[in-house]
């Protein structure tokens, strides 16, 4: 198996989804670096990472915002799909097993971020998991 961990901002608002009868969570995880590259500059590479939480409890999705601080813990998975012009494509998302509400970014008020409410759901993966390949 494996696992995935991303600890970043939100890009934007998460949104429910309803695929095949199930409920889903979509959402996008941004997490920056900063390094020097090789003559010393100072850079930053932000990665962005799509995320799919299989969930009932959708009431989740309003702490989700754009800004907010989460972190993220699940399994890769890539699905490959036809482009217009025929071309093979993949695309990799986060199938979340359980996300964790840190915060939410420092909006110009003095620096006082907005956090989720102390009592904001941690969920665990509840939904059967019958497309394992074993």
């Amino acid at each position: 198996m494996i696992k995935q961990q991303v600890i970043g901002h939100l890009g934007k608002d998460a949104l429910v989804n309803n695929v095949n009868g199930k409920s889903v969570i979509n959402f996008t995880v941004a997490h920056s670096e900063k390094f020097k590259d090789a003559q010393g500059n100072k850079k930053e590479k932000t990665i962005w990472v799509d995320c799919a939480y299989w969930t009932d409890r959708t009431g989740l999705a309003e702490y989700l915002k754009k800004g907010t601080n989460v972190h993220v813990d699940g399994s890769p998975d890539v699905r490959t799909y036809q482009r217009q012009d025929g071309t093979t494509a993949a695309q990799m998302t986060l199938r979340v097993a359980s996300i964790q509400l840190l915060g939410s970014k420092p909006e110009n008020n003095g620096g006082v971020a907005h956090e989720a409410p102390a009592a904001a759901p941690v969920n665990e993966l509840t939904e059967p998991l019958d497309d394992l390949p074993f």
